[in-house]
């Protein structure tokens, strides 16, 4: 502030010592470091538009997490829309779009879907539009006349269509035959069902309505859309809900911290959780994509190993730990994106985009010098253009960062705009020429007046500042000739005075017209990244895809894993000294297991051994490395070759719950029910101790009915691996005989009383289920286990079971000091006590209890 002090005695004089500098307001607190923007994001919802159509699905998705809509190519599904479920399953939609006008199959599945008590996390809305907004003419001219910030400004209407038509096929012809089980007669026609086209209409506009993420923006400003992005579900290997829970591929907790209780689940001990070591968000987030879409497609899958393989040699761990370390800087850009596009741009965002893009400069350096033979690298070398440099430059050169943090807003550096530099010049010599300004201010004062300050208050401008005078009681005294009073604060009163009405004639409003100019270079600045954003975008989705391999190199490395061979002729797995992956990891000692189905023989493989043995694991083991060779992983084991497998079902572990409203053991045949039904001669079976959740009789009955059901296929039988402990299946003997079943026990060893596990995979059928063992493990006492054992020999010789001797003669003991002390209670002087009565109706029934 500006002053003009006095002294002790009223003396005036110029500035002094405590004389100061010219006012202005407070600086907003400091953000905090770059990236502080990830943890207040909002979490990402998904909203789905879905038509079927003559056997054909076409569907479309907007994510606010990356504000792209994500499109499938038109499918055929079935009437049950298994298709559907899927993506459902994966995306967990919170709104499902569709048309009013809808086929019965669909409008039945849509109801089951509204009607479910146990979605996760939710079950979604359910949204009808008319069927006129699904239009095919409608929908191509609403995605023509979109607001897209991914497509610069100078393209003409022309150049805009094509564009849009390079990634939105608009006029593709679908050949639909027999996709409804029927076979039409002559030669297939091909019928216009865009049923994608279609979809995306439908999509857009139920963003325009809902205005999904600028709900309280003004109704010019348009939902952002990022990007169009195809995925394709073709050459999946299908794996239900209930197969990623028991084979423990995800698995959720609460979050011990008191702070991120609120924010949801963390990742238990889990398949995901041990091989994710992503050290960007979406490199993460792409490891779950892969995790829930397996694939027998061997280009894919052998790319990926390829890159694997080259990380894990010795003489490239030097530059697998340099890319991953450029990897954490890689953050979350379709978020900033989005801000740039509604003009919320933070400090902090241009920080983290500065960051990102001269960290994947260096991630494309690093690749040219990596063999080009990879397509990974090559890709990354080629489309890491030099608009990454450009964006780089531009941001370099134009924000000042530590002016902007210091300011908690955007500032630019000094020489980019003579204008700006020339009123922060101003702007800065304020304090001593206000102090100038002020000294002869006083002078024209009336003397009373010991000081005063000239104070300049952004959109207000400069005022004569003075003291309140004793004197000055009612506002009818702070009048003052030649000034025009403005208000009272602080015991101060802010007057305009002709000098400084000069003052804001002259100088004007100098911060905002400094902040006016600088927002305008911030979005020009905006508009130049906006236009480049293909290139981040893809910068993304490479570098998200070099992050997971490298975690699955890093995990590889650390537990010894091998790459596994894939053999499209081979119908099933062939796994040589396999490990459980997780087991491994907790058990002091693990013993490997192979395994091997395919060809015509051993198709249904039926274990048996005693209960703690091991079948579980292995059965668990088997899913497990199958699953992580169709994900693109190296496997735990010596060797593993991964034949044409489109499913994996399972039956091992069943969760009740009171919201399914099923029973244990009708869960359990839901699960079968779905293998029975859906598996082929490629899919892999793995079901455990099926039927024993009902009578004994009624649940081996059924499994023997399952297995020969499969084996009546013959060579379409798929891979089933069956553990029991029903050794009734093979005794009796329930199952045909020939070379499609093979029984595999686990090898143990009797020594004395004891029985040493060996948890080795052996062939042969185990003689006992040595239940009475896994009882004294759990300590139940000797003398249950040894009444078990005498009652188990007696059922198997079809003998009677008589009562245990020892029990019934202290039953008797207790019966008979029961009526000596009723008995010793009477009162033989009472003359109501009836003899005859006591004996018939105490004694009588004692003794033939005793007796």
């Amino acid at each position: 502030m500006a002053s003009v002090g006095t002294t002790a005695g009223g003396t005036r004089q110029g500035p002094g010592a405590g004389a100061a500098a010219a006012s202005f307001p407070s600086p907003a607190p400091v953000p905090g470091p770059a990236g502080a923007e990830d943890d207040a994001e909002e979490p990402a919802e998904t909203h789905l538009c879905v038509l079927w159509s003559a056997g054909c699905l076409g569907l479309a998705y907007y994510d606010t997490g990356d504000s792209a809509v994500h499109f499938m190519p038109d499918a055929p599904d079935r009437e049950s829309l298994q298709l559907l479920q899927r993506v459902l399953d994966e995306i967990s939609p919170r709104s499902v779009v569709t048309s009013a006008k809808q086929d019965e199959n669909m409008t039945r599945f849509l109801g089951k879907l509204a009607s479910q008590e146990h979605g996760e996390p939710k079950r979604p809305e359910i949204i009808f539009l008319p069927s006129v907004d699904f239009g095919l003419e409608i929908s191509k001219q609403r995605l023509l006349s979109g607001n897209y910030s991914f497509i610069p400004d100078s393209m003409t209407t022309t150049e805009k269509i094509l564009f849009l038509s390079s990634i939105i096929p608009f006029d593709c012809l679908l050949m639909v035959r027999g996709v409804l089980g029927t076979t039409p007669v002559g030669p297939p026609a091909p019928l216009l069902i865009l049923s994608q086209v279609r979809a995306l209409g439908g999509l857009l506009k139920f963003l325009g309505r809902r205005r999904i993420g600028v709900e309280l923006e003004d109704y010019n400003v348009s939902v952002p859309i990022l990007g169009f992005k195809k995925f394709v579900l073709t050459h999946l290997v299908s794996i239900d809900q209930d197969t990623y829970s028991v084979l423990q591929i995800f698995k959720s907790e609460s979050h011990p911290s008191v702070y991120k209780v609120a924010s949801g689940l963390k990742e238990g001990l889990s398949l995901f959780g041990i091989l994710n070591r992503c050290r960007c968000k979406w490199g993460e987030k792409l490891l779950r994509l892969w995790f829930t879409r397996p694939t027998h497609d061997l280009g894919e899958l052998n790319s990926r190993l390829d890159v694997i393989q080259f990380f894990l040699l010795p003489q490239n761990l030097d530059m697998a730990q340099m890319l991953h370390r450029l990897l954490g800087h890689i953050k979350n850009v379709p978020l900033i994106l989005k801000r740039m596009k509604l003009s919320h741009t933070k400090v902090s965002d241009w920080q983290v985009l500065y960051k990102t893009v001269y960290s994947a400069l260096g991630l494309r350096d690093a690749c040219r010098s990596l063999p080009q033979s990879i397509q990974l690298f090559r890709d990354i070398a080629q489309e890491f253009s030099d608009d990454l440099h450009h964006i780089a430059s531009l941001i370099g050169k134009v924000v000042d960062f530590e002016g902007s943090l210091a300011a908690n807003r955007f500032t630019v550096l000094p020489n980019i705009d003579p204008e700006i530099d020339e009123r922060k010049r101003r702007l800065a010599g304020l304090p001593s020429f206000l102090t100038e300004v002020a000294r002869k201010e006083l002078e024209n004062l009336d003397c009373r007046i010991p000081s005063c300050s000239v104070i300049y208050i952004p959109l207000i401008g400069f005022l004569l500042s003075i003291p309140r005078l004793p004197s000055m009681v009612a506002a009818s005294d702070f009048e003052i000739e030649g000034l025009d009073f403005m208000f009272l604060s602080e015991e101060k009163l802010h007057y305009r005075s002709a000098r400084t009405k000069e003052l804001d004639a002259l100088l004007g409003d100098l911060h905002c017209d400094i902040r006016d100019q600088e927002t305008l270079l911030m979005y020009q600045l905006q508009c130049q990244v906006l236009a480049r954003a293909a290139v981040l975008t893809r910068v993304l989705d490479l570098a998200s895809r070099l992050d997971v391999l490298l975690a699955l190199a890093s995990a590889a490395r650390d537990y010894g894993y091998s790459r596994p061979r894939y053999s499209p002729r081979l119908f099933g797995v062939r796994i040589q000294n396999g490990r459980h992956p997780l087991m491994e990891l907790c058990a002091r000692t693990f013993v490997p297991n192979s395994a091997e189905c395919g060809g015509d023989k051993g198709r249904v493989r039926v274990i048996t051994g005693p209960n703690s043995s091991g079948k579980s694991i292995y059965l668990k083991q088997v899913g497990l490395i199958t699953f992580m060779a169709l994900v693109g992983s190296f496997v735990p084991a010596e060797e593993a070759e991964i034949g044409a497998v489109d499913a994996i079902f399972t039956r091992i572990h069943s969760c009740e719950s009171i919201s399914l409203g099923l029973s244990t053991f009708m869960i359990d045949l839901n699960q079968v029910a779905k293998a029975v039904n859906n598996a082929t001669e490629r899919s892999l079976v793995l079901i455990d101790e099926f039927g024993k959740g009902t009578n004994t009789v009624d649940g081996l009955a059924l499994l023997a009915a399952v297995l020969r059901h499969w084996l009546a296929l013959g060579p379409t039988c798929p891979h089933v691996f069956v553990a029991t402990n029903f050794l009734s299946l093979v005794q009796l003997p329930l199952l045909p005989q020939g070379p499609l079943v093979q029984y595999l026990t686990m090898e143990t060893c009797e020594d004395g009383n004891d029985l040493v596990f060996f948890y080795r995979v052996c062939e042969g059928v185990a003689n006992a289920s040595h239940a009475s063992h896994t009882a004294a493990q759990a300590r139940l006492p000797d003398k249950l286990i040894a009444r078990g054992k005498e009652v188990s020999d007696l059922i198997r010789s079809g003998k009677p079971i008589k009562p245990l001797k020892e029990l019934l003669k202290e039953k008797q003991m207790e019966n008979c000091q029961t009526l000596v002390d009723k008995f010793l209670k009477l009162d033989l002087e009472d003359p109501n006590l009836d003899l005859d009565i006591f004996m018939r109706q105490e004694v009588l029934p004692a003794a033939t209890t005793i007796l």
